[in-house]
């Protein structure tokens, strides 16, 4: 069973300090931590694919009507503090997996190293149907 794990970031009760903001060995801390989620999922032949994104203010709006050339703007985006900030695909046997995979994830170290408590989406990645059917 594949499931894409969202992390957004958004203020929680256990740290409200957005990242860019952290001291330089808290964010070597975070990054370190997700290096070795990663590695270990790798190992467990769990991890399809993961990536952190860009913030949004690198973030473009594109949309197109198929006939004249689309149009790319840099907003509307929510008047919001959250944002996608990255994902994982695992491949995993059950529901129960990716659960603990995610609440690995959620307490990634913060400032001073405590956990972080972000917001992870776990949502099951549906398969297309056959080309041929």
């Amino acid at each position: 069973m594949k499931f894409m794990l969202i992390k957004t970031h958004s203020p929680t009760e256990y740290c409200d300090t957005p990242i860019h903001e952290w001291a330089p060995e808290d964010i070597a801390a975070h990054i370190d931590f997700q290096r070795v989620l990663g590695a270990e999922l790798a190992r467990a032949g769990e991890l399809v694919d993961a990536q952190g994104l860009a913030g949004p203010d690198e973030a473009r709006i594109v949309m197109s009507d198929g006939r004249s050339a689309p149009v790319i703007t840099d907003g509307p985006f929510p008047e919001t503090k959250e944002f996608l900030a990255g994902y994982w695909i695992v491949d995993v046997e059950s529901p129960e997996r990716a659960y603990e995979i995610a609440a690995r994830a959620s307490a990634a170290p913060g400032p001073g190293g405590k956990p972080i408590g972000e917001y992870i989406e776990v949502r099951q990645i549906m398969s297309a149907p056959a080309a041929d059917a």
